[in-house]
């Protein structure tokens, strides 16, 4: 039985182009590129790369380079140091998770940067100016003065390990698994260091400044200005709503339009039992979702890592912490899977570069527990 042939090979297409001239040549090679780029069923070994979810995160996790495939991802780790870049998936979650979880990170300013030595310069007094006639010369004004800021930073690391039996055997999402371990540790590293930090391979928490009772105008650049409770250790006994409605005012009504409130949970326990005149609570819960709770109009972050309320403690900050913080980081995770050190343990040493100082102190105010 004899069969028609529908297509002859790709090699025979060339035979009638002996006669065709240079021309029909360059045209019929082009053909035969497209045809074979159709017929090829190659396997692309790249992940795909902006936001699609990659098959071989996974293989990374459980595997390592052994997956096959080249890691892509949102950072670069350091090569001759043995890092490796962290796949994008869990470069996302870390990232989700530590805006979600670390409590100053969402009021203060953030900013992406490229190394540890960022620095920022801000003025410290304003532009100097006069009232003149029409006709009269204009002397000149002074020139502002001018500060330089260089918030410290450090190395956050955390080294999660997972077994790796239970790596292979492993049912559920690991690298969303690896991802929200590493966020949560370093959501709660920070949320310390941003409070109470004191500037040693670390950032420089807020209340690490200086303080001093001086309004702004007569207090040193750097020095954050505290109002007293009333009480060693307490608030007034009477009427201890008015000295929060002065930490209120002590701030300057530019700084206003986007305070809050910083506490931990247990001062705020105090404040929220607290009644105005009327017998009405200072405190105002949340209408939705989207409005948060408010205190004396403004809202209320919980930070754990603010101090209870003690004979000369810092338990409450009220500020625009937009404006007064500031929060320097490389926002690439890098990630060293190491599965020799602790056999037959599988280490996932991951580190992030954070800094953070207090740019303005003007634009956030302390209460202390003292009588003055």
């Amino acid at each position: 039985m004899d069969y028609e042939t529908k297509a002859a090979p790709l090699e025979a297409v060339f035979e009638p182009a002996t006669t065709a001239g240079d021309e029909g040549i360059a045209d019929l090679r082009a053909e035969v590129d497209r045809l074979a780029g159709l017929m090829s069923t190659r396997a692309v070994e790249r992940p795909a790369l902006a936001g699609a979810k990659s098959a071989r995160d996974g293989d990374w996790l459980r595997k390592g380079g052994e997956a096959g495939g080249e890691i892509k991802a949102a950072s670069v780790g350091n090569g001759p140091k043995g890092g490796v870049a962290v796949p994008e998936e869990i470069d996302q979650v870390i990232a989700r998770v530590l805006d979600a979880a670390s409590p100053i990170r969402a009021i203060a300013q953030v900013v992406d940067v490229g190394s540890a030595n960022y620095r920022k310069l801000i003025t410290t007094s304003g532009v100097v100016s006069g009232w003149v006639s029409e006709t009269a010369p204009r002397p000149e004004t002074e020139t502002p003065d001018f500060a330089e800021i260089a918030p410290p930073m450090g190395e956050l690391y955390a080294n999660p390990a997972a077994s790796q039996a239970m790596l292979d055997d492993a049912m559920f999402d690991v690298e969303r698994w690896l991802g929200e371990e590493i966020g949560r540790e370093f959501a709660r590293a920070e949320g310390m260091a941003f409070v109470l930090g004191d500037g040693v391979n670390k950032p420089r928490g807020f209340l690490a400044s200086p303080v001093s009772v001086a309004g702004d105008a007569s207090r040193p650049f750097g020095t954050l200005q505290y109002v007293a409770s009333g009480a060693v250790g307490g608030f007034a006994a009477s009427n201890p709503q008015d000295r929060l409605i002065d930490l209120v005012q002590a701030l300057a009504a530019p700084y206003r339009q986007g305070a809050s409130w910083v506490m931990n949970s247990a001062t705020l326990a105090r404040i929220r039992k607290m009644k105005d005149g009327s017998g009405a609570f200072i405190w105002q819960p949340a209408l939705s979702a989207e409005q948060p709770a408010t205190l004396l109009g403004y809202p209320v972050v919980e930070a754990e890592a603010m101090p209870d309320v003690a004979a000369d403690s810092l338990s409450v900050a009220f500020g625009n912490f937009r404006a007064g913080y500031l929060i320097a980081q490389r926002p690439e995770t890098v990630v060293l899977r190491d599965p020799y050190t602790q056999k037959p343990f599988v280490h996932f040493y991951a580190t992030r570069r954070v800094g953070g100082t207090v740019i303005d102190s003007r634009a956030i105010k302390l209460m202390q527990f003292s009588a003055s």
